[in-house]
C-alpha cells in the first residue's frame, strides 16, 4: 500500500457537491492499494500515519504526531498512486488492486486509524471526488508498505 500524507490546517472532500469528509488540523492521507497487499500492509501504514512526527513542538522541531496535537485524519482512496508511466505517457494501473479488495483494505486502514483513537473522516470509495486542502509547511511525506521508498 502507498500513502501520500500531507500536514494540513484544513481539508475536505466533496462528492457531487456534498461534503463527505472534513477536518481542521491534521493529516490528509491519499491511500492506494496494490494487488498483493494484505491487512498487514494496511496495519503498517495506519501505524506509521498515527505516529508520524510531522507537527512542530515548542522548539519548532517536527517531533509531534497527529495524536499529540489532537488532530484528525482525512483518508481518501486513490488507486492512481499505482499508476505506472515507466513505459509511455499513459498510466498503466495493472499493479492497483481490483475494487473489491481495494475497498476492503482501505476500510481496514480507516478502522485501524480509528482504533488508534483518532477521528478519521473519509471520501467515497470509487466516486469522483474533489479534494481541497491547506497544506501547512508544505509538509508532504510518501509512505509505502513495501518500503520501496
Amino acid at each position: 500500500m502507498r500513502a501520500v500524507v500531507q500536514r494540513v490546517s484544513r481539508a475536505q472532500v466533496t462528492v457531487n457537491g456534498e461534503i463527505t469528509g472534513q477536518i481542521g488540523l491534521g493529516l490528509l492521507v491519499l491511500v492506494g492499494v496494490r494487488r498483493v497487499d494484505t491487512e498487514a500492509d494496511a496495519s503498517y501504514l495506519a501505524e506509521k500515519v498515527a505516529g508520524l512526527r510531522v507537527f512542530e513542538d515548542d522548539q519548532g522541531k517536527m517531533n509531534l504526531s497527529v495524536q499529540d496535537v489532537g488532530g484528525s485524519v482525512l483518508a481518501v482512496s486513490q488507486f492512481t498512486l499505482y499508476g505506472d508511466v515507466r513505459h509511455g505517457k499513459r498510466p498503466s494501473f495493472d499493479a492497483a488492486a481490483l475494487p473489491g479488495k481495494a475497498r476492503q483494505l482501505y476500510e481496514f486502514f480507516v478502522a485501524q486509524i480509528r482504533a488508534a483513537g483518532l477521528r478519521c473522516e473519509t471520501g467515497r470509495f470509487q466516486k469522483m471526488m474533489k479534494v481541497e486542502l491547506a497544506n501547512e509547511g508544505p509538509v508532504t511525506i510518501l509512505l509505502d508498505s513495501g518500503k520501496g521508498f
